[in-house]
């Protein structure tokens, strides 16, 4: 997993600091903090998700993008 910055397909931009795993299934995960503020999550929130949902792809106007891109160390 490459840290650095990434584009959400929304338009966001996100910074991957690393990956974890479940204590208990072992379970891959990419730890990252968004690069904006918002009023429901505040400034710089930090974020999990499942590796393998972090590294899909999602449909967007029957097109397949990423859900996350690599734009920058």
């Amino acid at each position: 997993m490459k840290l650095g910055k990434y584009l959400h397909y929304k338009n966001k931009l996100y910074e991957v600091t690393g990956t974890a795993k479940h204590s208990e299934t072992l379970e891959k995960f990419v730890v990252y903090r968004a690069l904006y503020s918002s009023k429901k999550f505040g400034k710089n929130s930090l974020w999990i998700r499942p590796k393998k949902m972090f590294l899909e792809k999602v449909e967007v106007g029957g097109k397949k993008i990423p859900r996350f891109k690599f734009i920058k160390k």
